[in-house]
C-alpha cells in the first residue's frame, strides 16, 4: 500500500517532463535515473517497515489461549481465549500470492480493536494454523484433522456481473453516464467532466469493485462452520464457526425478484467498522431457494417461507413499507422494504434484547415498533407499525421464546464440539 501511494503521489509525477507542448511522459535516461534515485530509498523504507512489523510479531497456542507478543524494543503480550473467536479468515493479497504467502486474520468479540493479523505465513502453514485454532476453539485437540466440507453453492461469474448491473441505482447511473458522455462529444463542453468523472467512479465502485471482490464465490458447510472462498486479486477463505452468525437478511431488489435472485447479508459478532462492511455478505447472489436453504443451514430447524407473517397495521407510517412479521419456535422474521424487499431473520437464541419503541407519528396513531436486537451490524430486525397492544404481546412472547431457546441450547456457543 505504501508503494502504491508513493507511485501515485510522487513516483508517476517524476516520470513527467515539462515541454513546450505541455507536460508529457518522456522516458529519457535522465528521467529514468531521477525516478530510480527516488524510488530505491522508498522501496527500502517499505521493505524495512514490513520486515520490522514481521519481526515484531510472535504468537503461540497455549492450551485454550492464543498468546500474541508484539514489539522488539518494548514487548507486549496478549492472551486471548480461543472461545472468543468469531471468525477466522485466510487472506492472500495479490502481492503476497506472488511469494506463496498468506495472512491469518482472527476476529474476536470486542469491536474495532478485536482483529489479530498473523502475517506472513506459508500457504500450508496458514491452513494448518486455521485448522488448529478452529479445533481448539471447538474444544477438540489441536492435532484434529481439518473437517471435511460439503459444497453448497458456487456463484457463476455471469450471474454475479448481471446482478450488479441490473439494479435500479446502477441502471440510472449508467443512463446518466451515457447522457453526459453524449453531451460531452456533441458540444465539446469540458465542464461536463465534473459530472462524467464522478459518475464513472461511482460505477466502478458499484460494479467493478464488488465484481473483483466476490469473483469465484463459493459456499461450503463443514462441522467447523460455514466456509466462504472468494476474490479475484485478493483471495479470502473465511470460516464462521457454528453459532457465530447472529442475524441474516434475504435481500431481493425489484428486478432481481423477477429473475428469482436473492442476496444473503449477515451480522457476525466481532466484525466492526470497515471489516464489517467487507464481511457482511454470506452470499452475493443466488436463486432464492438456494438463499433460503443457506439460511436453514445457519439456523437449523427453520424454514423462513413456512413462518406465517402477520401484516402490519393499515395505518402504517414507516418509510420502509413494513410488510409483516412472524415467529416460530426457532426464529423471528420481519419483512419490509420497497422496491428492495428485505426479509430479516434472527434466531431466538441469538436475541440480546427485545424492546418496544414509539415515535411521535406512531403515538398519534396508536402504533409501535418491536426491535429484536442483535449485535451491531448490517442486519437489525424490527417489526414496524404494529398496533400497540399487539406490539406488547409480541415483546412478551419473543422474550419468553428467547429465554427458552437459550436454556435449551446452553446459551453459549463456545466449545461447541463438546
Amino acid at each position: 500500500m505504501f508503494l502504491i501511494i508513493y507511485f501515485v503521489l510522487l513516483g508517476f509525477p517524476l516520470l513527467l517532463t515539462q515541454t513546450d507542448n505541455g507536460i508529457t511522459l518522456a522516458l529519457t535516461p535522465e528521467v529514468i535515473l531521477r525516478f530510480i534515485i527516488v524510488t530505491i530509498p522508498m522501496g527500502l523504507v517499505a521493505v524495512g517497515t514490513g520486515l520490522w512489523t514481521w519481526l515484531a510479531l510472535r504468537f503461540r497456542v497455549d492450551n485454550d489461549d492464543l498468546v500474541v507478543e508484539t514489539g522488539i524494543l518494548r514487548k507486549n503480550a496478549r492472551r486471548i481465549p480461543l472461545s472468543r473467536i468469531q471468525a477466522i479468515d485466510v487472506v492472500r493479497p495479490l502481492v503476497t500470492r506472488v511469494f506463496a504467502l498468506s495472512e491469518v486474520r482472527v476476529e474476536l468479540a470486542g469491536g474495532e480493536q478485536s482483529e489479530i493479523a498473523l502475517r506472513y505465513l506459508g500457504r500450508q502453514s496458514a491452513q494448518q494454523l486455521r485448522a488448529e485454532l478452529l479445533a481448539r476453539a471447538a474444544g477438540l485437540p489441536g492435532q484434529t484433522p481439518e473437517a471435511p466440507e460439503r459444497h453448497l453453492w458456487r456463484v457463476p461469474f455471469g450471474s454475479l456481473l448481471g446482478s450488479l448491473v441490473v439494479r435500479l441505482p446502477v441502471l440510472g447511473t449508467v443512463l446518466l453516464f451515457l447522457a453526459s458522455l453524449i453531451f460531452l462529444v456533441m458540444y465539446a463542453e469540458g465542464g461536463i467532466l465534473a459530472i462524467t468523472i464522478p459518475v464513472l467512479l461511482g460505477l466502478i465502485r458499484a460494479v467493478i469493485a464488488p465484481l473483483v471482490m466476490y469473483a469465484n464465490f463459493t459456499v461450503a458447510m463443514s462441522p467447523d462452520g460455514i466456509r466462504l472462498r472468494y476474490g479475484l486479486l485478493e483471495t479470502r477463505m473465511q470460516t464462521l464457526p457454528p453459532g457465530r452468525v447472529q442475524a441474516v437478511s434475504i435481500v431481493e431488489p425489484l428486478i432481481w425478484r423477477s429473475l428469482g435472485w436473492a442476496r444473503v447479508d449477515v451480522t457476525v459478532a466481532g466484525y466492526a467498522g470497515e471489516r464489517q462492511a467487507l464481511s457482511s455478505t454470506l452470499l452475493p447472489v443466488a436463486p432464492r431457494h438456494v438463499a433460503l436453504h443457506l439460511v436453514s443451514q445457519v439456523f437449523p430447524g427453520t424454514q423462513v417461507d413456512a413462518v406465517t407473517l402477520v401484516p402490519a397495521s393499515s395505518k402504517t407510517v414507516s418509510m420502509e413499507h413494513a410488510e409483516g412479521a412472524g415467529t416460530d419456535d426457532v426464529v423471528f422474521v420481519a419483512r419490509h422494504g420497497w422496491p428492495c424487499r428485505r426479509t430479516d431473520v434472527i434466531a431466538h437464541a441469538r436475541a440480546q434484547s427485545v424492546r418496544l419503541t414509539v415515535n411521535p407519528f406512531q403515538r398519534l396513531l396508536g402504533l409501535a415498533t418491536v426491535h429484536v436486537d442483535a449485535p451491531p451490524g448490517p442486519v437489525q430486525v424490527a417489526a414496524a407499525d404494529r398496533e400497540l397492544g399487539e406490539a406488547r404481546a409480541i415483546v412478551e412472547s419473543t422474550a419468553r421464546r428467547a429465554l427458552a431457546a437459550r436454556r435449551a441450547g446452553g446459551g453459549d456457543p463456545t466449545h461447541w464440539a463438546r
